[in-house]
């Protein structure tokens, strides 16, 4: 599973160009910031407070001090700015966060996303994230394509949303999906499955783009 969350986070490392300024949501999301290349300037936003994560911290560079937004140890850039959570949370809320990556429970074929409670379960709260999916144009999701065989992209979601329509693309193992008006549209698709087996695995009728391109993994 560890390899599958590698490969989903590398692909959406190649999301990004040079100058850009995103969000990266806690679980699977941070480790995005290991695999954005060197060759260009990808600033990563926090929701607790500052603009310049790098990659998780280890015991060689731990700073008990910087921490992201789900409380784990990060590193930092050195043209990194700290400030405060209203400043933070007006940056999202202003639209000037060009994209945040998600993790997610549920995602519906419209653009819904559910990725914070299930009803009757202790969780810590919603955070940043209906901030996120209102105030950036692009709502990235980096998911395993199912949990415990059980389909996460579906017509309706069944757990409480985040928001509606608010995803524009789907990254996990299988493949790199966007939503559009017409439904999900598969732009990518990994070579380890077959189109039917991602089918299977998908809970809503699929879209096949005409270039239909393999995934990008390296």
């Amino acid at each position: 599973m560890a390899d599958l969350k590698e490969r989903i986070a590398k692909r959406c490392a190649k999301e990004f160009s040079d100058g850009d300024f995103i969000n990266l949501g806690i679980g699977l999301p941070t480790m995005v910031a290991d695999y954005i290349g060197e060759d260009i300037m990808v600033t990563c936003h926090s929701e607790n407070g500052f603009a310049g994560i790098d990659a998780l911290a280890d015991k060689t560079n731990l700073n008990v001090d910087i921490i992201n937004s789900g409380g784990q140890y990060v590193t930092a850039l050195p043209r990194a700015k700290f400030f405060d959570t209203a400043e933070s949370f007006g940056l999202v809320r202003g639209g000037h966060v060009k994209a945040t990556v998600l993790g997610a429970m549920e995602v519906a074929e419209n653009g819904d996303l559910a990725n914070w409670i299930v009803p009757g379960k202790k969780v810590a709260g919603m955070g940043g994230a209906m901030d996120l999916c209102a105030g950036c144009p692009e709502v990235i999701i980096a998911m395993l394509h199912t949990q415990k065989g059980q389909h996460k992209i579906k017509p309706k979601c069944t757990l409480p949303l985040t928001a509606e329509k608010c995803v524009t693309k789907i990254i996990t193992e299988m493949a790199v999906m966007e939503i559009t008006p017409e439904g999900i549209k598969v732009d990518e698709l990994h070579p380890d499955y077959t189109k039917e087996q991602l089918q299977e695995a998908t809970g809503v009728k699929l879209i096949w783009a005409e270039d239909l391109k393999p995934y990008q993994e390296d």
